[in-house]
This record gives structure tokens, C-alpha cells and sequence, in this order.
């Protein structure tokens, strides 16, 4: 095998020529990304579905990250603030409707631990599985191969080691489930300040 193929395979691969001419690809589309007139909105969601690929009302706020841009898959509706980087040498799949807070990192790739492995230039990438309505707080770290169940919210400066269920919120280095989601949260939209009349009659209608 090729070393594009042993990376899609899940298995140990070095970043020769090949490898680094798919990444200019990405890079290119990135600088224009990245030096877009940030006050242009349309201009910069164009960008980002060329980046991703197929994708239905996402959104990016530059400066944004990646090695590849195809190995990224998001649903309806994704939003990543300021500052997100995204290591996509395995798949990254990411739901419907989810959020990232500035400065989200999520790392597909890593490097083997012993010291004559890792100089002998393999590195591997394992896939990041996120669900639907998922908000990842600031300065989140995902690391490689997490899964993150669906309507989860992942707290500001958690490092997710392993995977995290549906409906919780979860916090902490490294990242630990701290409660269950329930129906009694609806109506809370900061700790314990409910949302106003008029609000919540929005609310009520979804």
C-alpha cells in the first residue's frame, strides 16, 4: 500500500510527497479563508463549503485550521468560532446543529510514544466521532479516536481522552461526565436564570 492509503486505513503511514501535495490543496483554500475580509459573510461561507465539501448552512469564523478539509464531514447547521483546528488525517464526523466555542482543537493524528518509533517518521490518524446538538465549550481538546454522544455538552478547557454519552454535560482534564441533561433544564439558559416570557414562549414553538 501507498502511504495515502495505509492513512485512510487507520494504520501507520509517513507524510512523503503525496501525502504533503493533498495538504497543499487544503492550505491554499485555507489563505484564502484565513485572509478574507472578515466582514464578508457570504464570501466566507463559499469558502468553507469548498472546503468541506458537501455541507448545508455551515459557518466558520476565521481563522480556522486543518490538514485536509475532505476528511472533515459536518451536518446541518455547524458553527466553529475564533481559532478552531481541526487534525483531520482520519475521518472527523461531525452532527446536525453543533457548536464550537473559540479555540476548539480536535486531533485525529498522533505519533508513537517510543522515542526510535516516532523518529522513524510513521505517525497514524483514528477517526472523532461527534453526534447531533453538540456544544463544545472554549479551548476544548479532542483526542483521537473519542466519540461524543448526541445533545452533550462538553465544558470551556476539557481535554476528552475517552468517549462521553448522549445528554450530559461533561468537564475536566481529562473530561468526566458532571450530569445528566433533562427535560427540567429547558427552561434554564445560565446556571440558574430562567429565560424570560417572551423567550420561552419562543421556545415553546420548536
Amino acid at each position: 500500500m501507498n502511504n495515502i492509503e495505509r492513512r485512510d486505513k487507520e494504520l501507520p503511514y509517513i507524510s512523503d510527497e503525496s501525502v504533503m501535495e493533498e495538504q497543499k490543496v487544503c492550505r491554499r483554500i485555507l489563505q484564502r479563508l484565513n485572509t478574507v475580509d472578515r466582514s464578508d459573510f457570504d464570501s466566507i461561507g463559499k469558502i468553507v463549503e469548498e472546503l468541506l465539501g458537501k455541507s448545508e448552512n455551515a459557518f466558520i469564523n476565521p481563522p480556522f485550521y486543518c490538514d485536509y478539509g475532505t476528511h472533515i464531514e459536518v451536518g446541518k447547521n455547524f458553527f466553529a468560532n475564533y481559532n478552531c483546528t481541526i487534525i483531520d488525517v482520519a475521518k472527523v464526523k461531525i452532527g446536525n446543529n453543533c457548536q464550537f466555542a473559540p479555540n476548539v482543537s480536535i486531533y485525529t493524528a498522533g505519533h508513537p510514544i517510543h522515542p526510535v518509533s516516532r523518529n522513524s517518521l510513521y505517525e497514524y490518524g483514528i477517526s472523532v466521532t461527534i453526534g447531533d446538538n453538540v456544544w463544545i465549550g472554549g479551548n476544548t481538546v479532542i483526542l483521537p479516536g473519542v466519540h461524543i454522544g448526541s445533545n452533550t455538552v462538553i465544558g470551556a478547557g476539557s481535554v476528552v481522552t475517552k468517549d462521553i454519552p448522549d445528554w450530559v454535560v461533561a468537564a475536566g482534564n481529562p473530561c468526566r461526565v458532571v450530569k445528566q441533561i433533562t427535560e427540567e433544564d429547558k427552561k434554564y439558559y445560565y446556571k440558574n436564570r430562567e429565560f424570560d416570557a417572551e423567550a420561552w414562549e419562543e421556545i415553546c414553538k420548536l
